[in-house]
């Protein structure tokens, strides 16, 4: 099996294997390595062990020597000259009109040649911008583009939490994150709410999952029913962090168990358990004579009305013509006209003519 060393080029960086080639290392040393874009300064933070060939994936590159002090003030003055590197760029990227955001400058070692990172909506056609930048700068120039995960680890910053992000302290590389983690850890699905700096879903539901996953294993499942005190309970809620859990007694109280009680517990079919929604009261008793209820008389159904006019014409049909109305020649609706009054008193009305 062949003996490796681990090297980080960057605080949080990846960790890459690289072979001792014969030197005595310690964790914490500067190293100058052999890589392929030429030679680099790392740091090792992984002491010497024993791999075996099945892990791999390429050939191992040679560590060259212990860093010197002469490597570490070249390593030092690499970081002024990317300073100007990254203004040269910005200015010729406002030049092009591109729609692209620089990140970072980096130069190698052996100042053979300049690493831009950037970060755009879509893909961009920066082949002037490279030819532009190489003769300023009269060196190799590459630009990559990343992602927002990228742009935040190299950035930097603060999450909601108060502390410094999780990618750029100690998370090496970013793995998959669904929305089944944060239901797994019972928070609330609302993206906006476990979010992180870079608009995506938090890195911490992923290496705190493991741990919540081992929890729900010794607590029971959050709506099922179990035997407690001697009588079938509901499971409602499963608190991990105290290791609570909250139960449904018959009598709707809410009760809250240690999860390490619940250990052997009985699981019971869902519908082993109901509600008392008519619990006894204390005046109640068993034999006690029921209310007698009254019967009420049914009211006999009201007649239905009659009428003698011919529904077609109980209503006035108008013709409308401009700002006038007409009725139509409908002798049930025709004016009547008084006539004068009878020998008892009474009138009598007679149709207009």
């Amino acid at each position: 099996m062949p003996l490796v060393v681990g090297i980080c080029f960057r605080r949080s960086g990846k960790v890459y294997s690289f072979s001792p080639n014969g030197l005595t290392l310690s964790k914490g040393e500067k190293v100058i390595v052999e890589t392929v874009g030429g030679q680099e300064l790392g740091e090792v933070v992984a002491e010497i062990r024993d791999i075996p060939d099945s892990r791999l994936v390429a050939q191992l590159k040679p560590v060259v020597r212990v860093a010197t002090e002469d490597d570490i003030a070249r390593f030092n003055e690499n970081g002024a000259m990317e300073k100007r590197a990254f203004a040269v760029c910005e200015e010729k990227i406002a030049e092009h009109g591109l729609p692209m955001k620089l990140i970072r400058a980096e130069y190698s070692f052996d100042r053979s040649q300049v690493t831009f990172s950037f970060s755009a909506d879509g893909r961009v056609d920066f082949r002037e911008l490279v030819r532009d930048v190489a003769s300023v700068l009269h060196t190799k120039v590459q630009l990559h583009q990343i992602g927002v995960r990228d742009e935040a680890k190299l950035v930097g910053g603060y999450g909601t939490c108060g502390r410094k992000l999780c990618c750029c302290t100690f998370l090496s590389g970013f793995d998959a994150i669904s929305m089944k983690m944060a239901k797994d850890q019972c928070l609330f699905l609302n993206p906006a709410k476990f979010s992180g700096a870079c608009g995506k879903l938090l890195c911490c539901l992923r290496f705190e999952h493991e741990f919540y996953k081992e929890a729900h294993e010794h607590m029971p499942e959050v709506g099922s029913v179990i035997m407690y005190n001697d009588a079938p309970a509901k499971v409602m809620d499963c608190n991990v962090i105290v290791d609570d859990v909250t139960l449904q007694t018959r009598d709707n109280t809410l009760v809250h168990v240690p999860a390490k009680e619940l250990k052997d517990v009985q699981v019971l079919p869902k519908n082993a358990f109901s509600l008392n929604t008519k619990p006894e009261r204390d005046g109640d008793k068993e034999d006690s004579p029921r209310p007698v209820r009254r019967r009420v008389p049914e009211l006999a159904p009201r007649p239905a009305a009659t009428h003698s006019t011919p529904i077609k014409n109980r209503f006035r049909t108008h013709k409308h013509d401009g700002n006038k109305s007409q009725r139509k020649d409908n002798k049930q609706f025709q004016p009547k006209t008084p006539a004068a009054p009878t020998s008892d008193g009474t009138v009598k009305w007679k149709k207009k003519d």
